[in-house]
Parts: C-alpha cells; structure tokens; sequence
C-alpha cells in the first residue's frame, strides 16, 4: 500500500476537479484502483504505487484544465486518464492553448483532445486537410469553425460547403421542392453548426449576400473556387472521379477540408470510395495534411466511446478470420 499527499492552493480547483457530488473523484478511484480523501485543502491518495503514481498525474492534468477555466466532466476525466496511462500527460497544457474562434452565444470553440489539435493545426497551415474518423470525433463542427475564423478575419470571402448526396438508396430527385429543399436534409449537421457559430440571423445575411453556400458535389464541377473555405462533408461516399473532380476546383487563396469516416461508406460494393482513393493518391503531396482521429477524440457521450471500440473489434476479428 502507498500514499501521496497533494497541496493544492486554489480552492476552486479543486471544487471543479470533484465535480458535482464528487462524481470526477469516485470516477478516478473507480478506473484506477484507488481512494482520495480531502483534508484542509490537502488531497490523500492511497492505494497501489503505481496506481498513486496515475492517480497524482491525473489529478494534476485535470488541475491544468481548471486553471484554464474549463468544465470537468467524465469524458475529460476518461481522456486525462488515458493520456497519463500512455506517458502523454505533459501534453494536457496544449489542448485548450487556442482558441479557433468564438460562437454567437460568447462560448470559445477550442480543441478537446490531442487529436483534435492536430486536425485543427493541420487546417490552419495547410491548403487542403483531410480529417478521417469516428462519429463524434468534431471532424466536421471544428472544420466549420475554422472556415468561420477564416472568414471574420477576411482570410476568405464565401463559406461553401457541398457533400455527396448518397443517404438510404434516396435520391435527390425523388425528394420534394426546389434544389435547396432537396439538399437541406443531406446538409443539416454543417447547417447546425454554422447556426451556432453564428446565429441563424447573421447566417441568413450571410447566405442571401452569398458569402455562405450550400451545394451537391454535383453541381461543383466545371467551377474555379477562388478566396473560398470549401468544406466536403461525408467525403467517404464520393467516387474516385467525384473527389478527383472536387479537388481540381481549388482556386487562389482558397483552403479545402474534406471530412469522413472510411468505417461508413454507403456506395455499392463495386464502387471505391474516393476518400479511401485519396488518402493513398495524395500522401506526401505538400501542403496536403492526412489526419486520423480516434475513438479517444470522440467528444459526444462516453458510450459512443464503446459502440465504435466494440465495431472495431469486431472488424478486426473478422479481417483475421478472413487471413
């Protein structure tokens, strides 16, 4: 048995890295195997060395985050866990070092995980960014708050924002009203976030003036997009003439951010997917960066976490299966 005492100096912290009814505390007792008491500002840890040894670091990188003002809940209790298991804890402090730009609410939009920095850092000093990963990775909300810092600095002058129009067996045709009605439906999760970061007052000026557009990939071809933010949502279900055919239309002062998860292509077993296509075709082309994000960036509820672990796995044991 081993014991550590820490002094912790801001009474405030340490109320944020409890949580509400010290449920951050009992989450770390749980996951690492130990038992932390407070006593006159003062925390006592006791358990396995090893475990006081993970136990101590966790609660210093959770300290870090509450310095900087941000909220302590279980998904960040889980991610500074598992960066202190993996030896990256010295790298907590640049997680929320930035912040990509501000939503109409006052709320800072910055990067929650290793891998999101990444991404986000890759977007800012590269002309084209490919982000591949998991549902609930921020792969397409962090791209939109780029373009949206791009755009209130004047960097560019238009938002566009296109996808492949490939849902269920629907087809654009068979859905009713105009050509904005029929790709509304498509387009909702980067409509959702423009809303936020903006305000859906400020959106609609922008979208009248024609600062913000939102098309099928369709409709992208024969154009030169100069001083533009294109952002290629589900990017997984393009064909190889598709994304080739998007890439080309890179204009002057433009940037490109092409999202998807290579684990949820919707095209006919024939057909590969383009994003697939390109992640080999342009590696090590400069000024083209590839980022992978992880279930560990996952940034929704902690179960989604778990769905797509166990769907890996199961992926994984039917790819040995098969060797």
């Amino acid at each position: 048995m081993s014991e550590k005492t820490m002094s912790v100096d801001r009474l405030e912290n340490i109320i944020s890295v409890f949580g509400s009814f010290d449920e951050n505390i009992k989450l770390i007792e749980e996951q690492l195997s130990v038992k932390i008491t407070d006593r006159n500002s003062e925390l006592h840890i006791s358990g396995s060395e090893e475990s006081v040894f993970y136990a101590e670091r966790t609660i210093n990188g959770l300290l870090v985050l509450a310095a900087k003002g941000e909220p302590i809940d279980s998904r960040s209790v889980r991610y500074i866990i598992g960066l202190v298991m993996d030896g990256q804890d010295n790298k907590i402090g640049e997680i929320t070092k930035d912040i990509i730009c501000i939503s109409a609410k006052g709320k800072p939009i910055k990067a929650k995980t290793l891998g999101q920095k990444k991404y986000v850092d890759a977007i800012i000093n590269n002309t084209v960014t490919l982000g591949i990963g998991p549902a609930g990775t921020g792969k397409t909300y962090l791209a939109v708050a780029a373009a949206v810092a791009a755009f209130r600095s004047k960097s560019i002058n238009r938002i566009i924002l296109t996808r492949p129009a490939v849902e269920a067996g629907e087809r654009l045709g068979f859905l009713p009203g105009d050509l904005q009605s029929k790709v509304d439906p498509y387009l909702r999760p980067l409509y959702d976030a423009l809303f936020e970061l903006l305000g859906a007052d400020t959106y609609n000026k922008y979208f009248e003036r024609g600062n913000i557009e939102v098309a099928p990939l369709a409709y992208m071809r024969g154009r030169t997009l100069d001083d533009a933010f294109i952002i290629l949502d589900e990017a997984q279900n393009t064909s190889r003439e598709q994304m080739k055919m998007f890439l080309t239309r890179l204009g002057f002062g433009s940037k490109i951010v092409i999202t998807g998860d290579i684990t949820q292509i919707d095209l006919p077993p024939d057909k590969t997917s383009g994003l697939r296509d390109a992640i080999r075709v342009l590696e090590g082309v400069q000024d083209i960066a590839t980022c992978f994000l992880s279930a560990k960036d996952v940034v929704r509820h902690e179960l989604v976490s778990k769905i797509i672990d166990a769907y890996d796995k199961r992926e994984k044991k039917a790819r040995d299966t098969r060797k």
